[in-house]
């Protein structure tokens, strides 16, 4: 299959919202990725709700929508066409070229899932370092009283140091000088 989609990551980036704990997009915007009207992809869905578990797919509630514009994550409720959007988690994406049967939709998912993928990538690349400096942290706190009681214990030797030393070595009492 030829790659003949020009879609940049930050534009998909732009587009992918956590919502639940999920990374999903809105049904609005894979519309727009897809080149068909969203009422379209929405009744497409309708029609094949059966392949659309929770963990595919999922309505927003009033109260997210909300949040969502007073975040800036959407312009206004109108951006939405006047209902509660659908969104689609990766698996949701790639069910969603299926039952859209257009070699646009699946060329779409493709490089959609693909970016779903580097974002896994880095995230697991990024908590591997939060581990290891997890790690270095459990080593390192506890440290300080160590340190700073070598400190008082140098500070003591300095102050040891300025006293005056009585001469060290045998004195003669009473011995008169030549």
């Amino acid at each position: 299959m030829k790659d003949n989609i020009s879609l940049s990551e930050e534009q998909v980036l732009s587009k992918i919202q956590l919502i639940r704990g999920h990374k999903v997009m809105l049904d609005r915007d894979l519309a727009e990725l897809y080149e068909v009207k969203a009422f379209r992809l929405r009744e497409q869905v309708k029609r094949n709700i059966e392949k659309f578990p929770s963990h595919f797919m999922f309505q927003l509630t009033e109260k997210e929508v909300d949040l969502m514009v007073s975040q800036n994550a959407i312009p206004s409720k109108q951006h939405l066409g006047g209902h509660l959007p659908y969104v689609f988690t990766e698996h949701g994406l790639l069910q969603l070229a299926n039952v859209l049967k257009s070699s646009k939709a699946t060329q779409m998912s493709i490089k959609i899932i693909e970016i779903f993928v580097k974002m896994r990538e880095l995230l697991l690349n990024h908590q591997e370092l939060v581990l290891e400096m997890e790690k270095i942290k459990s080593k390192v706190s506890g440290q300080d009283e160590k340190i700073e009681a070598l400190f008082n214990y140098l500070k003591q030797f300095i102050i040891e140091r300025t006293k005056p030393i009585n001469p060290i070595g045998f004195k003669q009492i009473g011995k008169a000088k030549n």
